[in-house]
């Protein structure tokens, strides 16, 4: 379900900074599987970071994917005042602690920046329903509800599926993945962009008559406690990475919105992400009692 929600990106010149920078390798802690999202962007960075030599140490990914990302989370959290240690995050931070009550609040980590917003597809096999009308209409005229796989349970994959049983009266019959990459897999379809096909010829399921709207940010922290020199160190790092052949080219062929936020305007759109997304989790009841 590509979304089509209007924000303003206000681009952050990070100023030169002299100082702190790392002395052994950092970690970018990606709180999903293997082959998902978050690792795909986690390993674009990484290789974007050495190939234009953006940092004197060696960066390494580290999946903690673990109690649907609660192990990536708390470890985290538990890192008070380690620089070395940076959070690739999404809507997770909000919804896991909402639906699972995990001791978490992403308000006890060091906010670095904002630098992507992500869209959701919605897509199925090759030899299935080709627009989102076919594909209700088929949903409702099936003797058992459809599959809808995603990524993780009460979980942003999860929420829409909810919302577009809500809109639309379909059932789904909703299939839990460890990533993104695993849910792939499993739909075993062809239905991709091609050639002659851009991200840009895919309606929105709004503009189809389906009134289905997200975007999830994609967002890099440190842990809480570290000084203002750590924080501003990275701040500037992930700024030259969205300056980089590398983002550029990973934002066009995923679909991503670029975008770069820091300090207050980071801060502020994080809290009304937060709003919107309890707010989400508790029309689709799955803010844990």
């Amino acid at each position: 379900m590509k979304a089509a929600m209007a924000l303003t990106a206000a681009l952050w010149a990070a100023p030169a900074v002299a100082g702190w920078e790392p002395t052994k390798p950092v970690e970018i802690v990606v709180a999903a599987g293997a082959g998902g999202a978050s690792d795909q962007m986690a390993r674009m960075m990484q290789a974007a970071i050495q190939k234009n030599n953006l940092m004197k140490q060696p960066i390494v990914v580290s999946l903690k994917g673990g109690a649907s990302g609660a192990e990536a989370l708390m470890y985290m959290k538990s890192g008070e005042g380690d620089p070395n240690k940076v959070l690739i995050a999404y809507s997770l931070i909000y919804m896991l602690p909402l639906s699972a009550k995990i001791p978490f609040n992403w308000r006890e980590l060091t906010p670095v920046s904002v630098i992507a917003l992500d869209q959701f597809v919605l897509w199925d096999n090759s030899a299935g329903p080709k627009t989102v009308k076919e594909f209700v209409e088929a949903a409702k005229a099936a003797s058992a509800p459809f599959k809808m796989g995603g990524t993780g349970s009460k979980r942003e994959d999860h929420v829409l599926t909810v919302f577009l049983e809500q809109k639309t009266g379909a059932k789904f019959s909703y299939l839990p993945y460890k990533s993104g990459g695993e849910a792939a897999t499993q739909l075993v379809g062809n239905r991709k962009v091609t050639d002659t096909q851009s991200w840009a010829d895919i309606p929105t399921c709004k503009e189809e008559g389906v009134d289905v709207q997200y975007l999830m940010l994609r967002a890099m922290f440190l842990p809480g406690k570290v000084t203002p020199e750590q924080q501003a160190f990275y701040v500037e790092l992930f700024h030259k990475v969205t300056q980089t052949t590398e983002y550029k080219v990973y934002m066009e062929k995923q679909a991503l919105k670029p975008i770069f936020l820091t300090g207050k305007d980071m801060v502020q759109f994080l809290e009304e992400d937060d709003a919107q997304n309890k707010s989400l989790m508790t029309e689709a009841g799955f803010v844990a009692k």
